[in-house]
């Protein structure tokens, strides 16, 4: 890449960066106590909940992770859309409104609250104190691999190398979230989820455009691509076949335990948003995933031959674009990254500050809030840097383990089914150490075990030895 393409790249991302750090600034003065710093005062309007939701659960894993296996597997790919699909449609479409009503009336802020809400108070303390382990822990890990996506975008564009990569891209998700909390996330993941939007939909233009358009991508699919990557099973057959579809298309189970998602039904204005916010939701993520299933599979045809499945974005953009389009293109990874990497630091705050009840112990709860999104900021970066992962599995994991651990509860809660107190500490610890389990000592064809079963392990356990009482849900 020439020097005066890069200076071309470089004034399109510093410009981008500008650009959402002017909104941390402005966001600033919206921030008068904790509702405003970690819901937004409850009044996200129906674009800005619902891109905001999907910009935040669309991490690098979506752009590079997504596009990545798709380049590798091949038509089987098509699994992780459906996935997606099922899972965010049904947590908007059956959860939200729930959520909203439920969280507004009880007064919670933070989906640990939200979950806790009907336990008595010898055993709330404990399960606040698990609840926050194991949102800190997972969530390190996930804020990691979004920094390694962002070194993974800066490496591409001008050759830096790791360190002041990743750095670089911690660096300016620190600054809008310190600055403007709640309100400076949502609108900051709506300008990225538009921007990811743009690039699901021209990268693939370009790209098959390039092949010579749709029916010669379909011939060349089928002549590029091997016997297995044709399959929608790709490698399996019989009985394995239908484990490893089950196992992608659980992908979705992760959707309901995901506390930086649940939070945008919480702040979410009222039923009139939801409605709205629905549509929004499952237009963005059929055009996004299948976008990002696009390039993967175009890629395979124009670059049969790159150094990573995980580059495959980046390589088309090269091969493909011109300097300022690659720079805006660039800076959908960045968005990517960030738009999930924010949310998640918010949530760690607020899980500190609120849910700890620091209110009580310092005094300012958004001072602590910031504080310690500086901490998980710098774990995070030590972690990128020094435990190198695939974004692919590091985000699984994270993912599996979340969906496990929380989304049975927040289910469960949403339905208005009153547990045990007792149950919801061991439907918490169950389903994250079955993800855990299975992540590191047993592989499973399509990771059905670590996608599937933590989930289903811990909402059974809470409907058949869990469950103390039913109440009315709030109508």
């Amino acid at each position: 890449r020439s020097v005066d393409n890069q200076l071309v790249m470089l004034i399109t991302l510093i410009a981008y960066k500008l650009g959402l750090i002017s909104i941390g600034v402005w966001a600033q003065r919206r921030n008068s106590s904790a509702i405003d710093m970690f819901l937004g005062g409850r009044n996200l309007g129906p674009l800005v909940a619902s891109i905001s939701y999907s910009a935040s659960s669309s991490s690098a894993w979506t752009i590079l992770g997504v596009s990545g296996y798709a380049y590798f597997a091949g038509f089987s790919a098509i699994w992780l859309l459906v996935g997606s699909l099922v899972g965010h449609g049904a947590s908007w479409f059956w959860l939200s409104e729930s959520v909203r009503m439920r969280s507004r009336a009880e007064g919670s802020i933070t989906m640990t609250e939200f979950i806790t809400h009907d336990c008595e108070k010898r055993h709330k303390k404990l399960a606040t104190y698990v609840a926050t382990g194991i949102i800190v822990f997972l969530f390190i890990l996930y804020v990691a691999s979004q920094l390694q996506g962002a070194g993974n975008a800066f490496n591409s564009a001008f050759n830096l190398p790791p360190f002041q990569s990743i750095v670089i891209g911690g660096a300016v998700v620190l600054v809008y979230t310190l600055l403007g909390g709640f309100w400076a996330v949502s609108l900051t993941d709506t300008v990225q989820g538009l921007l990811m939007f743009a690039a699901a939909v021209f990268l693939p233009v370009f790209a098959i455009t390039a092949i010579g358009g749709c029916a010669e991508f379909y011939t060349q699919t089928l002549r590029e691509f091997s016997e297995d990557q044709s399959s929608l099973s790709f490698t399996f057959d019989g009985i394995s076949a239908l484990t490893f579809v089950v196992g992608l298309v659980s992908v979705g189970f992760g959707v309901f335990g995901q506390p930086h998602l649940i939070t945008r039904f919480m702040a979410t204005r009222d039923t009139a948003a939801i409605r709205r916010a629905k549509a929004y939701t499952v237009i963005w993520f059929s055009i996004v995933y299948g976008g990002m299933i696009l390039i993967g599979w175009s890629g395979r045809i124009l670059l049969p031959e790159i150094a990573s499945n995980e580059t495959v974005f980046f390589d088309l953009v090269n091969f493909l674009c011109h300097p300022i389009v690659a720079g805006i293109l660039v800076a959908a990874v960045l968005s990517a990254v960030m738009s999930t990497a924010d949310s998640q630091l918010l949530v760690v705050a607020s899980t500190f500050a609120h849910d700890l009840d620091w209110e009580s112990r310092v005094s300012s709860a958004m001072l602590m809030a910031r504080i310690i999104i500086v901490v998980v900021t710098v774990a995070a970066i030590v972690i990128a840097l020094a435990l190198p992962a695939t974004i692919f599995e590091r985000v699984l994991l994270a993912w599996n383990a979340l969906g496990g651990a929380f989304g049975p509860l927040v289910i469960l809660r949403a339905m208005g089914v009153r547990l045990r107190s007792e149950s919801v500490v061991t439907a918490m610890l169950l389903g994250f150490s079955v993800a855990l389990v299975f992540n590191l000592f047993i592989d499973t064809p399509g990771d059905v075990g670590e996608r599937m079963l933590p989930f289903v392990c811990s909402l059974f356990y809470l409907l058949f030895w869990g469950r103390a009482s039913a109440v009315k849900s709030i109508a």
